[in-house]
Protein backbone atom coordinates (compact mmCIF):
# COMPACT_ATOMS: atom_id res chain seq x y z
CA UNK A 1 0.00 0.00 0.00
CA UNK A 2 1.09 3.08 -0.92
CA UNK A 3 2.31 5.62 1.56
CA UNK A 4 -0.47 8.08 -0.25
CA UNK A 5 -3.29 6.17 0.59
CA UNK A 6 -2.25 5.07 4.30
CA UNK A 7 -2.47 8.98 4.71
CA UNK A 8 -5.75 8.93 3.29
CA UNK A 9 -6.86 5.90 5.33
CA UNK A 10 -5.62 7.91 8.89
CA UNK A 11 -7.47 10.81 7.76
CA UNK A 12 -10.54 9.21 7.32
CA UNK A 13 -9.79 7.62 10.89
CA UNK A 14 -9.54 11.07 12.81
CA UNK A 15 -13.12 12.42 10.77
CA UNK A 16 -14.53 9.58 11.92
CA UNK A 17 -13.49 9.85 15.49
CA UNK A 18 -14.00 13.31 15.72
CA UNK A 19 -17.25 13.24 13.74
CA UNK A 20 -18.55 10.42 16.54
CA UNK A 21 -17.33 12.70 19.40
CA UNK A 22 -18.97 15.84 18.18
CA UNK A 23 -22.18 13.35 17.72
CA UNK A 24 -21.53 12.18 21.34
CA UNK A 25 -21.33 15.65 22.88
CA UNK A 26 -24.29 16.85 21.14
CA UNK A 27 -26.25 13.85 21.73
CA UNK A 28 -25.66 14.71 25.80
CA UNK A 29 -25.92 18.25 25.97
CA UNK A 30 -29.57 17.98 23.96
CA UNK A 31 -30.65 14.93 25.37
CA UNK A 32 -29.23 14.67 28.87
CA UNK A 33 -28.03 18.31 30.13
CA UNK A 34 -30.58 20.64 28.81
CA UNK A 35 -33.48 18.54 29.71
CA UNK A 36 -32.09 18.47 33.30
CA UNK A 37 -31.04 21.88 33.21
CA UNK A 38 -34.82 23.64 31.83
CA UNK A 39 -36.64 21.30 34.49
CA UNK A 40 -37.66 18.99 30.83
CA UNK A 41 -41.38 17.85 30.91
CA UNK A 42 -41.42 19.42 34.43
CA UNK A 43 -44.53 22.52 34.87
CA UNK A 44 -46.39 24.56 37.24
CA UNK A 45 -49.69 25.28 37.19
CA UNK A 46 -50.20 29.23 37.87
CA UNK A 47 -53.15 29.31 40.87
CA UNK A 48 -55.73 31.80 40.72
CA UNK A 49 -54.28 34.63 42.90
CA UNK A 50 -56.96 37.48 43.04
CA UNK A 51 -58.07 38.73 45.51
CA UNK A 52 -55.95 37.18 47.87
CA UNK A 53 -53.41 39.67 50.21
CA UNK A 54 -49.98 39.99 49.36
CA UNK A 55 -48.45 38.09 52.47
CA UNK A 56 -50.64 34.78 51.65
CA UNK A 57 -49.55 35.32 47.82
CA UNK A 58 -45.72 35.34 48.96
CA UNK A 59 -45.58 32.20 50.62
CA UNK A 60 -48.00 30.59 48.15
CA UNK A 61 -45.64 31.05 45.31
CA UNK A 62 -42.98 30.06 47.04
CA UNK A 63 -44.26 26.85 47.95
CA UNK A 64 -44.26 25.84 44.35
CA UNK A 65 -41.35 27.03 42.64
CA UNK A 66 -42.82 30.16 42.08
CA UNK A 67 -41.12 33.80 42.10
CA UNK A 68 -43.83 36.90 43.27
CA UNK A 69 -43.14 40.15 41.13
CA UNK A 70 -44.83 43.38 42.43
CA UNK A 71 -45.88 45.79 39.96
CA UNK A 72 -45.32 49.53 40.10
CA UNK A 73 -48.14 50.29 38.45
CA UNK A 74 -50.44 49.69 41.20
CA UNK A 75 -54.04 49.67 41.14
CA UNK A 76 -57.39 51.11 43.57
CA UNK A 77 -60.35 49.53 44.21
CA UNK A 78 -62.46 50.80 46.82
CA UNK A 79 -64.46 47.47 47.90
CA UNK A 80 -60.87 45.44 47.78
CA UNK A 81 -58.49 45.58 51.07
CA UNK A 82 -55.36 46.79 51.07
CA UNK A 83 -52.43 44.76 49.20
CA UNK A 84 -54.77 42.33 47.63
CA UNK A 85 -54.13 40.97 43.82
CA UNK A 86 -55.98 42.89 41.77
CA UNK A 87 -54.11 41.43 38.69
CA UNK A 88 -52.04 38.74 37.04
CA UNK A 89 -49.48 37.44 34.62
CA UNK A 90 -49.26 34.96 33.88
CA UNK A 91 -52.91 34.36 33.61
CA UNK A 92 -54.49 31.22 35.79
CA UNK A 93 -54.32 27.52 35.01
CA UNK A 94 -50.80 29.03 32.31
CA UNK A 95 -48.45 25.81 32.80
CA UNK A 96 -44.97 27.59 32.83
CA UNK A 97 -41.63 26.72 34.40
CA UNK A 98 -40.25 26.54 37.62
CA UNK A 99 -38.92 29.48 39.24
CA UNK A 100 -41.09 31.29 36.65
CA UNK A 101 -41.90 35.16 38.11
CA UNK A 102 -45.59 35.66 38.36
CA UNK A 103 -46.08 39.44 37.95
CA UNK A 104 -49.33 40.88 40.43
CA UNK A 105 -50.60 44.13 40.64
CA UNK A 106 -51.42 45.02 44.00
CA UNK A 107 -54.28 47.39 45.29
CA UNK A 108 -53.24 50.64 47.19
CA UNK A 109 -53.21 51.17 51.00
CA UNK A 110 -54.62 54.36 50.49
CA UNK A 111 -57.02 55.67 47.85
CA UNK A 112 -55.59 58.14 45.48
CA UNK A 113 -57.10 61.93 45.71
CA UNK A 114 -59.17 62.75 42.74
CA UNK A 115 -60.73 66.14 42.28
CA UNK A 116 -64.76 66.64 42.89
CA UNK A 117 -66.46 67.54 39.06
CA UNK A 118 -69.47 69.50 39.25
CA UNK A 119 -72.63 68.22 38.86
CA UNK A 120 -75.05 70.55 39.86
CA UNK A 121 -77.22 71.55 37.12
CA UNK A 122 -76.75 68.12 35.34
CA UNK A 123 -79.39 65.19 34.79
CA UNK A 124 -79.32 62.83 37.16
CA UNK A 125 -78.08 59.85 34.39
CA UNK A 126 -75.01 61.92 33.20
CA UNK A 127 -74.59 62.75 36.86
CA UNK A 128 -74.11 59.16 37.69
CA UNK A 129 -72.36 58.17 34.69
CA UNK A 130 -69.79 61.37 35.68
CA UNK A 131 -69.15 60.09 38.94
CA UNK A 132 -68.36 56.26 37.71
CA UNK A 133 -65.74 57.74 34.99
CA UNK A 134 -64.33 59.51 37.94
CA UNK A 135 -64.02 56.37 40.92
CA UNK A 136 -66.70 58.01 42.81
CA UNK A 137 -69.91 56.21 44.25
CA UNK A 138 -73.61 57.27 43.93
CA UNK A 139 -74.67 57.24 47.46
CA UNK A 140 -78.21 58.52 48.17
CA UNK A 141 -80.75 60.54 46.12
CA UNK A 142 -82.57 63.02 47.71
CA UNK A 143 -85.67 64.29 46.07
CA UNK A 144 -86.79 67.73 46.75
CA UNK A 145 -90.11 70.33 45.10
CA UNK A 146 -88.17 72.14 42.25
CA UNK A 147 -89.10 72.79 38.84
CA UNK A 148 -85.75 70.82 37.35
CA UNK A 149 -87.06 67.40 36.96
CA UNK A 150 -84.37 64.70 37.98
CA UNK A 151 -81.86 67.80 37.84
CA UNK A 152 -79.12 67.75 40.60
CA UNK A 153 -79.05 70.57 42.70
CA UNK A 154 -76.64 69.52 45.63
CA UNK A 155 -73.88 67.51 45.62
CA UNK A 156 -73.12 66.44 48.97
CA UNK A 157 -69.69 64.25 50.36
CA UNK A 158 -70.42 62.85 54.09
CA UNK A 159 -73.17 65.44 54.75
CA UNK A 160 -72.17 68.50 53.48
CA UNK A 161 -72.06 70.24 50.12
CA UNK A 162 -69.20 69.72 48.54
CA UNK A 163 -67.45 71.99 45.56
CA UNK A 164 -66.28 71.58 42.44
CA UNK A 165 -62.39 70.92 42.69
CA UNK A 166 -61.96 69.96 46.46
CA UNK A 167 -60.21 66.59 46.82
CA UNK A 168 -61.57 63.85 48.43
CA UNK A 169 -60.31 60.15 48.50
CA UNK A 170 -60.99 57.98 45.47
CA UNK A 171 -64.00 55.59 45.90
CA UNK A 172 -65.82 58.00 48.06
CA UNK A 173 -69.44 58.11 48.23
CA UNK A 174 -71.58 61.43 46.43
CA UNK A 175 -74.88 62.04 48.10
CA UNK A 176 -77.42 63.80 45.07
CA UNK A 177 -80.10 65.89 45.92
CA UNK A 178 -81.93 66.66 42.85
CA UNK A 179 -85.69 67.80 41.63
CA UNK A 180 -88.74 66.20 41.41
CA UNK A 181 -90.15 68.81 38.71
CA UNK A 182 -93.02 69.92 40.22
CA UNK A 183 -92.06 73.48 41.03
CA UNK A 184 -92.25 75.71 43.61
CA UNK A 185 -94.65 75.41 46.01
CA UNK A 186 -95.78 77.10 49.62
CA UNK A 187 -95.27 75.14 52.63
CA UNK A 188 -94.88 75.91 56.24
CA UNK A 189 -91.61 76.33 57.85
CA UNK A 190 -90.51 73.57 60.20
CA UNK A 191 -89.25 73.76 63.35
CA UNK A 192 -86.01 72.51 63.62
CA UNK A 193 -84.75 73.73 66.99
CA UNK A 194 -83.38 71.46 69.36
CA UNK A 195 -82.45 69.46 66.52
CA UNK A 196 -78.64 67.92 65.51
CA UNK A 197 -77.53 70.25 63.21
CA UNK A 198 -77.24 67.39 60.53
CA UNK A 199 -81.10 66.43 60.93
CA UNK A 200 -81.74 69.87 60.85
CA UNK A 201 -80.58 70.19 57.19
CA UNK A 202 -82.05 67.23 55.88
CA UNK A 203 -85.59 68.13 57.03
CA UNK A 204 -84.97 71.56 55.52
CA UNK A 205 -83.92 70.14 52.00
CA UNK A 206 -85.98 67.49 52.41
CA UNK A 207 -88.74 70.22 53.01
CA UNK A 208 -88.01 71.94 49.37
CA UNK A 209 -86.06 74.68 51.38
CA UNK A 210 -82.35 75.49 50.61
CA UNK A 211 -79.79 75.97 54.05
CA UNK A 212 -78.42 79.42 54.27
CA UNK A 213 -76.16 80.60 56.94
CA UNK A 214 -74.82 78.29 59.37
CA UNK A 215 -73.87 80.29 62.45
CA UNK A 216 -71.38 78.67 65.20
CA UNK A 217 -72.55 80.18 69.13
CA UNK A 218 -71.27 79.31 72.21
CA UNK A 219 -73.41 77.98 75.04
CA UNK A 220 -73.47 75.82 77.72
CA UNK A 221 -76.71 75.05 78.20
CA UNK A 222 -77.18 72.73 75.23
CA UNK A 223 -75.14 70.01 73.69
CA UNK A 224 -72.59 70.69 71.02
CA UNK A 225 -74.23 70.76 67.57
CA UNK A 226 -77.91 71.55 68.28
CA UNK A 227 -79.96 74.04 66.65
CA UNK A 228 -81.01 76.73 68.88
CA UNK A 229 -82.16 79.47 66.83
CA UNK A 230 -83.50 79.73 63.19
CA UNK A 231 -84.58 82.10 60.54
CA UNK A 232 -87.10 82.31 59.58
CA UNK A 233 -89.52 81.16 62.38
CA UNK A 234 -90.99 78.15 62.38
CA UNK A 235 -94.64 77.87 60.79
CA UNK A 236 -93.94 80.87 58.57
CA UNK A 237 -95.04 80.65 55.05
CA UNK A 238 -92.42 79.77 52.85
CA UNK A 239 -91.49 79.14 48.70
CA UNK A 240 -90.10 76.04 48.01
CA UNK A 241 -86.04 77.25 47.46
CA UNK A 242 -86.09 80.05 49.81
CA UNK A 243 -83.06 80.12 52.21
CA UNK A 244 -83.26 78.67 56.08
CA UNK A 245 -80.49 80.23 58.29
CA UNK A 246 -79.23 78.26 61.75
CA UNK A 247 -77.70 78.68 64.86
CA UNK A 248 -75.74 76.15 66.05
CA UNK A 249 -74.33 75.43 69.71
CA UNK A 250 -70.84 75.30 69.70
CA UNK A 251 -68.01 75.55 72.52
CA UNK A 252 -65.40 78.38 71.81
CA UNK A 253 -65.32 81.81 70.70
CA UNK A 254 -68.86 82.37 68.15
CA UNK A 255 -67.85 82.74 64.04
CA UNK A 256 -70.15 82.34 61.21
CA UNK A 257 -69.55 80.91 57.35
CA UNK A 258 -71.85 81.05 54.59
CA UNK A 259 -72.79 76.94 53.36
Amino acid sequence: MSDFKVGIKKVGIHLSIILALTFGLLFVFFEIYLPDYTHHGESVTVPDLEGFHYDEVQGYLEGRNLVMVVTLDSGFVADAKPLEVLKQNPKPGAKVKQDRKIYVTLNAKNAPLIRMPNLVHTPLKNAQEILANFGLVRGDIVYVPDIGHNAVLHQKYRGRDIKEGLEIPKGSQIDLVVGDGFGNQNLDMPNIIGMDDQEAEFLILGSGLSMGNVNYVETDTVPKGTVVKQLPPAGLMMQTGERVDIWVSKLGQETTFNE
